[in-house]
């Protein structure tokens, strides 16, 4: 849930998964959605326009790995995030081995990524389950999921 109190300054922009919706509070960003919020009114902070390039340059095949200031999260929240952040480019882990990485259990992980506020960015597509591709709670659902896998050429592990 975006909690639009905290959101001090929006941008909305068109990729090859439909129009996405980035935020910033602070110096960090906070949000990557599909919902479309109401801008802000005002032109987009410097983080907001790296943050666009940088996603731009993703969906054309530039960039591998995002460097953004990025709201982590607490606790187990922020090291899933961490964990998630560490695969590269192209590859997967299970939310098993992320739970043994943390050290919490796999269905922790799954509603950690599933909580996963920069999807994307902080990539959740990249963990899948010990059988199977495992959810993901993005627009489109898993569909975008696999898109996202096989953008990255990982579509190898899908059959």
């Amino acid at each position: 849930m975006i909690e639009r109190s905290r959101i001090e300054a929006s941008l909305g922009i068109d990729t090859a998964l439909g129009r996405l919706t980035l935020w910033q509070s602070g110096d960090r960003l906070t949000g990557l959605s599909w919902a479309e919020l109401p801008p802000s009114g005002a032109a987009p902070t410097p983080l907001l326009a790296e943050a666009s390039a940088q996603l731009a340059a993703y969906f054309a095949g530039r960039l591998q790995q995002f460097d953004l200031p990025l709201d982590w999260g607490t606790g187990l929240h922020e090291q899933v995030r961490r964990a998630m952040a560490a695969i590269p480019f192209g590859e997967t882990l299970t939310y098993g081995e992320i739970a043994a990485r943390v050290g919490a259990p796999a269905q922790s992980v799954g509603q950690a990524c599933g909580a996963n506020p920069l999807p994307i960015i902080i990539p959740c597509h990249r963990v899948l389950g010990a059988k199977g591709l495992g959810g993901f709670s993005a627009r489109g659902g898993v569909e975008t999921k696999v898109w996202l896998l096989r953008h990255e050429g990982a579509a190898g592990l899908l059959i």
